[in-house]
């Protein structure tokens, strides 16, 4: 199994970087793509790596915010055949509260009906391909994180806290544990890879690599969500995008050598 970083926040050698992240993982003969970042750049780093698009056999979008899913315009343009796997949940309707100010953070307006020969909604837990999952969050309550980080969803004339129904885990099946893959991770990585070790009982819990979302959070939410990170037994934790520099600082504190910091045109195999 190997894993690109086609886009992160951080820029590496000749590899570009923006607010957005981008994953494309080779897996037993297969190729995916997760997500595109928030512009085509992405698709240059991958030219850059000598990443052939093309060869996509189905792409998914972690969830519905802007900075995943702008660059699947220019992925199509290359792409001529690959799925795009969304929740069921996913809609063109994310918000954030800047002071009290709703503003629009969701997927570009349009592209769902202008896409949506290439899209399959899911939900659950879904086969994309052997050894290859989908899994949608099964923890009650997400709304109370939603409210906290001021994300809301609109329902007609009025906003609710974001449950993320739009968000989903990527898990790969592999010989040394499960590898589950989350951009953001909003409800929080512990909480991810629990519910991945309630979907899959009995397997072993390799990899949690995605953005956590850290940034602007406490020193001491940071320190405690990385000890509860620790207590799930997972063994190797890659994160970058959203975790924010601070953030970033504290989980190698904490983590130590389980933890590798993303950038554009990493690559890891496995």
């Amino acid at each position: 199994m190997k894993i690109s970083v086609l886009v992160d926040n951080t820029e590496y050698g000749k590899f570009q970087a923006e607010w957005g992240l981008s994953l494309y993982i080779e897996y037993e003969g297969l190729s995916v793509l997760l997500d595109t970042g928030a512009s085509g750049l992405f698709a240059e780093n991958a030219a850059a790596m000598g990443i052939d698009l093309d060869k996509v056999d189905f792409s998914a979008l972690s969830h519905a915010h802007w900075d995943h899913s702008n660059g699947y315009e220019t992925f199509f343009a290359l792409n001529e055949h690959a799925p795009l796997y969304l929740q069921e949940g996913a809609a063109e309707n994310c918000y954030t509260d800047e002071e009290g100010e709703m503003k629009y953070a969701g997927i570009s307006e349009g592209y769902l009906e202008r896409f949506r020969d290439r899209i399959r909604y899911v939900s659950g837990k879904y086969s994309a391909a052997p050894g290859v999952w989908l899994l949608s969050h099964t923890t009650p309550g997400l709304d109370a994180v939603g409210r906290k980080a001021h994300m809301y969803i609109r329902v007609g004339s009025r906003f609710e806290p974001d449950s993320f129904r739009h968000e989903q885990s990527l898990i790969f099946e592999t010989e040394k544990g499960l590898v589950i893959m989350n951009s953001c991770s909003h409800a929080g990585a512990d909480t991810i890879i629990k519910e991945a070790a309630a979907a899959f009982p009995g397997q072993k819990l390799y990899a949690m690599i995605g953005g956590f979302h850290l940034y602007n959070t406490p020193e001491e939410e940071v320190r405690a969500f990385a000890r509860r990170v620790l207590d799930t037994g997972i063994e190797h934790v890659v994160t970058g995008h959203c975790s924010g520099e601070e953030g970033m600082r504290i989980l190698e504190e904490e983590l130590g050598e389980k933890l590798v910091r993303m950038h554009s045109g990493l690559v890891m195999e496995l």
